[in-house]
């Protein structure tokens, strides 16, 4: 039945008219629980039209660790699909035809790993690795900016990136063995100018570094960059991001022409995917999502020449928690809408010619230039970052952008305007958004003793020692991986082997130095934080902390630097914290508040998990304020168990949490007293 409907689906592109061109591919971005449920959403999904699979991986997996292991506790399965070895590979893709399947895999840190793995499970269906098409993400230098899923530092990192994409072209060549990220820039707070210079000079510390590592022959460049492609996000000002579409195409193609000499007009080509933006999605008034992602969609298929390849939509109540089947089915009826139902598809690019476009695109580009040229002066994107200067601008602009909304400066409808209306009946009600059951960890964790149980431990063994000598030597891991996925071994037992080759890395936060912004408003905060400290004898101290494996920090960062600009003393210590040392730190500093940021959906057993070690410290009256995607039965929870503050996605207004936490000190003062 799955194969007779994707035959559908192939044959409804061929019957229609000769003049107009084919549709991007049409994905949706899923995978939550196990690799069995997965797999019948992935089935569900191409028997309603869905052309590509987009697969999205839980944190543990994305981060390099078993499911079993202590810092993937509460996050097993929640934000994506757990892969802990060939068996679960092997079940994700059970009766889909990987011979004719386009698969994006959003997988970076750990992509040669689970590149691998897709490798054997197409082998053991009798696919050939040559005829595999699809994409791993794969671009390790956007993670220590904003997704925080980084594992190694960033030249080892590098490496694993330029090993990839130097088997895939002689062994799979029509995989596309990175995407070079920009729609996490956006995520995290860019502008359209940071998202082309960052991206950009990201795919040339890439591309570089596959160059030096000597594996391409000079002849065969050209056909690594005809290879890469991106991944990008658009926004809702939709004229400004055709414009920043336009404007990649066209540097781009310069970029690749100048400076890696690539002369065949085709392997200059800029090809990217798109998921639009998550970030504006709004908790208030949700229904109004629809609206937003449309038009955002819009911003890349009406430029002809600036088309995306591929486009994978949210749903309109992620802000609320994870979507349901029915949810993503809406959003892929929105993208055949546009592609089967309207005319755009007829014409050739309607904004050749127009003279407001090419002044934007070529503002866009000069600007993206010059900044360019500045990370180009600091040594490179690597550079950039380990001297934090990318993180600290996306950490200013995302102040900036926050600080617009909260003046009214920047309208949000139904957030700071129109925000009178009536409650939304699609989100009311038991089951509106989708819930990974307890259970589901614990039967994970079942499976995998029992893969491990089942193996040939003396393969496992030699399989990694060939892995840790590969690393060790300079050689190209990616054979290496490939035997280790078909001896059994596991997703933690690749990454620690590497880990131990390599070591680990944390990312400067770009929170010291960013600049704050200024807002008549902080003074009353500022008297506020300053009478409550004089009552405390010394100056307010908050803990922000990130527990589990969520590197989402953005919340977290603005939180920590309009914490400092109102007056408070701020420990920040970036993303990936156990509870215990969270707590320790709690102790050491002898903070006043915790402030815990999750948006994994692993918030009610890490919180707590941090509230019992701090009572067992002896702090438990130090209150606790919490922030994320928390639906309203778990918020209540959560304040049950003895959270003074819960804040979601609809309070916007950092200023008023800032006061707001000045009062939580400030009554748990009292109380002491």
């Amino acid at each position: 039945m799955l194969q007779r409907n994707i035959q559908w689906e192939v044959g409804a592109y061929t019957m229609t008219a000769a003049k107009r061109d084919k549709p991007w591919l049409i994905r949706t971005y899923a995978g939550h629980s196990t690799a069995a449920k997965s797999n019948e959403l992935y089935r569900t999904n191409l028997a309603r039209g869905q052309t590509g699979l987009s697969v999205a991986f839980d944190l543990p997996t994305q981060t390099g660790y078993d499911s079993d292991h202590p810092l993937a506790k509460g996050e097993v399965g929640k934000v994506g699909v757990p892969i802990c070895h060939l068996g679960d590979m092997r079940t994700l893709f059970d009766g889909i035809p990987l011979d004719r399947m386009n698969t994006s895999m959003t997988i970076n840190a750990p992509a040669a790993w689970l590149l691998s793995l897709y490798i054997s499970t197409a082998e053991a269906q009798g696919v050939e690795r040559a005829k595999l098409q699809g994409t791993t993400q794969n671009d390790i230098i956007k993670e220590y900016l904003s997704r925080g899923t980084y594992i190694f530092p960033p030249e080892p990192s590098l490496r694993l990136t330029a090993d990839t994409i130097g088997f895939t072209y002689r062994e799979v060549p029509k995989w596309n063995p990175m995407n070079v990220c920009s729609y996490h820039l956006q995520e995290a707070g860019a502008t359209p100018m940071q998202e082309l210079a960052f991206a950009l000079a990201n795919a040339i510390a890439v591309l570089d570094a596959v160059r030096s590592r000597g594996q391409v022959p000079e002849a065969d460049f050209p056909q690594v960059v005809g290879r890469i492609s991106f991944f990008v996000n658009a926004g809702i000002r939709f004229i400004t991001e055709i414009c920043k579409m336009r404007a990649f195409a066209e540097l781009w193609d310069e970029l690749t022409r100048t400076r890696y000499g690539v002369a065949d007009a085709k392997q200059r080509l800029f090809r990217y995917g798109v998921q639009v933006n998550s970030l504006g999605l709004t908790e208030q008034q949700p229904e109004n999502n629809v609206y937003r992602i449309l038009l955002e969609m819009l911003a890349v298929v009406m430029s002809k020449n600036a088309r995306a390849r591929s486009v994978q939509l949210p749903a309109w109540n992620e802000a609320l928690g994870l979507p349901r089947p029915w949810d993503q089915q809406w959003s892929l009826r929105l993208q055949q809408i546009v592609a089967f139902e309207t005319d755009l598809l007829e014409y050739a690019d309607i904004f050749d010619g127009s003279i407001e476009i090419a002044k934007k695109v070529e503002s866009l580009k000069q600007e993206a230039l010059a900044e360019m040229q500045r990370i180009a002066d600091l040594g490179g994107a690597v550079a950039a970052i380990e001297s934090a200067y990318m993180k600290q601008r996306l950490v200013e602009s995302n102040l900036k952008r926050l600080a617009a909304i909260e003046a009214g400066e920047q309208t949000v409808v139904g957030v700071n305007a129109f925000t009178e209306g009536d409650p939304s009946p699609l989100s009311a009600g038991e089951g509106a958004i989708l819930t990974v059951d307890a259970s589901v960890e614990r039967d994970q964790i079942e499976r995998l003793n029992a893969w491990r149980a089942a193996r040939d431990g003396g393969a496992v063994k030699t399989a990694l020692a060939e892995l840790a000598a590969a690393a060790k030597e300079d050689r190209n891991v990616m054979p290496a991986s490939i035997a280790c996925a078909q001896a059994g071994v596991t997703t933690g037992e690749w990454t620690q082997t590497l880990r131990e080759v390599f070591g680990e890395y944390r990312a400067p936060t770009g929170v010291a130095r960013a600049a704050g912004v200024s807002d008549t408003r902080l003074d009353a905060a500022r008297r506020e934080v300053e009478t409550v400290s004089r009552r405390l004898g010394r100056r307010i101290k908050i803990l922000v902390g990130k527990p589990g494996l969520d590197g989402h920090s953005n919340g977290a960062e603005q939180i920590a630097v309009r914490a400092r600009d109102c007056g408070m003393e701020v420990v920040y210590e970036g993303i990936r914290l156990t509870p215990e040392r969270i707590v320790n730190a709690a102790l050491e500093e002898s903070v006043h508040v915790v402030g815990l940021s999750i948006l994994s959906g692993g918030h009610v057993s890490l919180v707590n998990d941090v509230l019992e070690g701090m009572r067992l410290a002896g702090i438990g009256d130090v209150p606790v304020v919490v922030g994320g995607i928390i639906p309203p039965a778990d918020a209540e929870a959560l304040i049950a168990a003895g959270v003074a503050r819960v804040y979601t996605p609809k309070d916007f207004d950092l200023t008023q949490i800032m006061r707001d936490i000045v009062a939580v000190v400030d009554g748990a003062w009292k109380e002491a007293a």
